[in-house]
């Protein structure tokens, strides 16, 4: 009587797992991070640029006009469409308690020393029960190559066949240095037109981009894993799910 390969079926059933997150992966439509801009699977480029927030009821009614004038006139003067995102998370408080502990490590005076690491407790209690959350405010500034509106038969065989295939990674390789120029330019615009209504916006950084998506993608496992203090330039399948 055959005695049945237990290991062989436990490797069958770890490959089937493997291959379900990659399947998963097959369908995000980010294919490289660097230099400081999302690279999508079909070719386009994306910039992130996290905007300051405005107290528009703390200003006098003329102050508002101007600002809604100012804005009217932004709008009008772009000739790309823009997304205007805003997102609700968790407050990440890790570096700011870090800190504190860090400060009650070097206070000589054993009173000092004990408040402090009580306050972070409190600090750190009071985020897990109130559940504080906290507002980002972002722009996203595109640029789309030889962008066209799928029809739906395009769209239905796109999701039947949605890996990234060779042709793809280099053609876009080939293409991203123009569009980046492209990007950039629209981006010094796009920031200029906010400046002037009083918005103050910073572009997000290649290290910036991967932990926001990584928080959006994985926003349990963020809370808890962190990514490791320094990574350059990070591929889609390394990031996410």
């Amino acid at each position: 009587m055959a005695t049945p390969d237990h290991s062989k079926a436990k490797s069958t059933v770890r490959q089937r797992k493997q291959s379900s997150l990659g399947t998963t992966q097959r369908f995000l439509p980010i294919a490289e991070i660097h230099h400081d801009t999302v690279v999508l699977k079909n070719g386009g480029l994306r910039a992130i640029l996290q905007v300051e927030t405005l107290n528009f009821n703390l200003k006098s009614e003329t102050e508002q006009q101007g600002i809604i004038a100012g804005y009217q006139s932004f709008m009008n003067t772009l000739t790309f469409p823009l997304q205007i995102l805003v997102r609700s998370s968790r407050m990440n408080i890790d570096p700011y308690l870090t800190r504190l502990r860090q400060l009650a490590g070097t206070q000589k005076n054993d009173l000092l020393r004990k408040q402090t690491i009580a306050y972070a407790e409190f600090v750190e209690k009071l985020v897990d029960i109130a559940d504080i959350m906290q507002k980002r405010f972002f722009v996203i500034v595109p640029v789309d190559l030889n962008a066209h509106k799928k029809t739906l038969v395009e769209q239905f065989f796109g999701w039947l066949s949605p890996d990234d295939t060779s042709a793809h990674i280099a053609q876009r390789h080939r293409d991203f240095g123009p569009a980046h120029v492209t990007l950039k330019d629209r981006v010094n615009l796009v920031q200029a037109g906010l400046q002037n209504i009083g918005l103050l916006s910073q572009r997000l950084g290649t290290r910036e981009l991967i932990e926001l998506f990584y928080d959006i993608y994985n926003p349990k496992t963020s809370q808890e894993q962190k990514l490791p203090p320094e990574e350059g330039k990070l591929k889609t399948d390394q990031t996410v799910l």
